[in-house]
């Protein structure tokens, strides 16, 4: 008899153990084995555990090319997920599974998500004008292999629980830095680059025309007009128009204000970012005043704090759950849709969708809820994010595009910018070197109608065909260069981006006068009323503040079992180009970490969060 040594490997996953009978059955280029039941071997198929067995057969079956798994019910209908399969044959040949060359292939019936699933996923339409989720609204619709580890469930109900319930907001410790200086313009500044919003400040050239700020009116930092200023590059400006019209959330019945300001601010000498105006309403008028520094204390900082409101609202809604969260879960569905488990992309993203389904099917049972805890909770919500996909393009999804579309490629101390740039070009030369080993030509690539129907279902579903996007539509006649850059876009959106938009959350927020989730009270309509009172009494309530810090430091707690960035412990790939591509893209991650402990090693407010050592690898939180 011809022995086949076979081992199965079942995940380490919530839910991936069956007490059914499992059959395997080796199928090869000269025969196939007998199908055998391997539970009478009484392995152990649970969570987590290695099973070995012994397939014999009386002949060679030649070089495997397939190997058929299949499960019946015994007592109770359970799933299970095999996480992978390897055969070594009588001549030492080690076949994995699964394999990108083609020769071998898991055949999972009624037993492992992944290739069940992608033809029963659906995304469906909650609300018109927004990227389309996956339907189900419970956790219990999810696959199971796509569920939380227990450990990031236990960690997740922990992280949620102690904050939640800390009766004083003293017994929270807050990022000191903020803590101390928050009420500076140079921190107020700062954080339109290396906040966790560093997607809206754009270069200044002629100020808009519901912007009436005049020369006459700003005092600048150095010589020169602000005519030369904005000519020299050295204007920049912040316009949350995005929030016009969206109507504020009503908080314990209490309505709440929410604005949409415009900001100026100069590049100094000494290479600050600084404001000199803040307009706090789109529409000029007697009542909404020009505000400047040299205005008085009360009036210049209840300004700022208007703004940081807006600021919170913005990109927690715009930046965070549309750019990175939403997009993620379209990516991740038509990825299971359209891509087999042996498609070099399928085994290239798919550790870029882990826990994305679950964390978005949580966020819409907590987070985006009818009322919500922030000014723009409730239909607010739904607003800004049907504004925000259609004005929506491609090119902003790419950094250096986006920069360079900005105006901020010369800004000083821009440390998103700066780490982000280096990544996106490590990103992109790692996929470029795996996937160029696939496709060697353009008409690859538009053969290849599984990728093709990924790209056409993410236009589709995330971008809902929207030409206003841009170049994204390639359709048919995509090249090997544009499939790298989407393919990065991609990775990137999952990983990098919103590591830069979430990690901070808590850093900046945590002290609640730098980021209020609302207001309520309205904005001063004339200069010199403001008060400290007034601007205790602006803030949010207690509990309303409470809240708001609990969802922040659970969105910025990283769990223990995260992976991050160039980590592939589940090991998709085998073949030997890949596998070496893998370790070199790990060597220029660590250099580049590196680099970045160096840099902020010397700045009193270090920038960590494109850091690849705490880069996850997907949406996980």
């Amino acid at each position: 008899m011809i022995n086949y040594e076979v081992t199965v490997f079942t995940g380490n996953l919530a839910l991936a153990s069956t007490f059914n009978n499992v059959y395997i059955t080796l199928v090869g280029t000269d025969g196939e084995s007998k199908r055998i039941d391997l539970t009478s071997w009484k392995p152990s198929f649970f969570r987590g555990q290695v099973s070995h067995f012994i397939v014999s057969c009386p002949k060679s079956l030649g070089k495997l090319v397939m190997i058929k798994l299949d499960k019946q019910k015994r007592f109770l209908q359970d799933s299970w997920y095999p996480a992978k399969v390897e055969v070594k044959s009588p001549t030492n040949k080690t076949y994995h599974s699964p394999s990108t060359t083609g020769l071998l292939t898991v055949r999972s019936i009624a037993l492992h998500s992944p290739l069940c699933y992608r033809y029963r996923a659906q995304l469906g339409c909650i609300c018109t004008g927004i990227p389309h989720c996956i339907k189900g609204n419970s956790i219990q619709s999810l696959p199971y292999d796509v569920h939380f580890s227990l450990t990031k469930t236990a960690e997740m109900k922990y992280t949620v629980v102690i904050p939640v319930f800390q009766n004083q907001v003293k017994n929270i410790i807050f990022p000191d830095f903020v803590h101390k200086h928050w009420k500076e313009d140079s921190l107020f500044g700062y954080q339109f680059l290396n906040g966790v919003n560093p997607m809206l400040i754009r270069c200044c050239k002629a100020l808009p025309k519901n912007f009436p700020v005049t020369g006459d009116m700003v005092s600048l930092h150095g010589r020169g007009s602000l005519a030369d200023e904005m000519m020299k590059g050295n204007i920049f400006l912040c316009d949350y128009k995005l929030l016009d019209g969206v109507q504020p959330n009503t908080i314990n019945k209490k309505k709440q204000y929410l604005m949409a300001p415009l900001i100026l601010l100069q590049k100094t000498p000494d290479n600050k970012l600084m404001p000199i105006a803040i307009q706090l309403k789109q529409k000029p008028a007697k009542d909404n005043p020009i505000f400047l520094p040299t205005d008085s204390e009360y009036d210049w900082l209840m300004a700022k704090i208007f703004v940081r409101s807006a600021d919170f609202n913005f990109y927690e809604v715009s930046v965070h759950l549309l750019r990175t969260h939403l997009l993620a879960e379209v990516f991740t569905v038509s990825l299971l849709r359209n891509l087999p488990m042996v498609h070099p992309l399928y085994k290239l993203l798919m550790p870029h969708t882990r826990y994305t389904l679950q964390i978005n099917v949580l966020a819409r049972q907590l987070l985006i809820s009818k009322t919500g805890y922030a000014a723009s909770g409730g239909k607010g919500v739904i607003t800004i994010l049907q504004k925000s996909l259609s004005s929506l393009t491609y090119s902003s999804l790419c950094i250096p595009d986006d920069i360079a579309e900005r105006g901020l490629k010369d800004v000083p101390n821009f440390y998103y910018r700066d780490d982000g740039l280096k990544l996106w070009e490590i990103i992109f030369r790692f996929v470029k070197e795996i996937l160029t080993s696939y496709y060697k030509t353009d008409a690859e690539v538009q053969k290849d109608s599984e990728l093709q129907k990924w790209i056409q279902d993410i236009y589709e579903h995330g971008f809902l065909s929207q030409a206003s996007t841009g170049e994204l539509y390639f359709g048919l006649t995509l090249t090997v260069d544009e499939m790298v850059k989407f393919v990065t876009m991609v990775i990137f959106t999952c990983s990098a981006q919103h590591s830069a938009v979430n990690s901070g959350q808590y850093d900046f927020g945590a002290w609640m006068p730098n980021s209020p989730v609302t207001l309520q009270l309205p904005p001063p309509t004339k200069k010199g009323k403001a008060s400290e009172k007034s601007m205790i009494d602006t803030f949010p309530n207690i509990q309303t503040t409470v809240h708001g810090m609990a969802v922040m430091w659970l969105l910025s707690k990283q769990s223990s079992d995260s992976i991050f960035l160039g980590q592939y412990p589940e090991e998709h790939f085998t073949e030997e180009v890949p596998c070496q591509k893998i370790k070199d893209f790990q060597v220029e991650l660590k250099r580049l970490s590196a680099e970045i402990k160096a840099r902020n090693s010397v700045l009193d407010l270090p920038y960590t969060y494109l850091d690849p050592d705490v880069t996850e690898n997907s949406v996980s939180i």
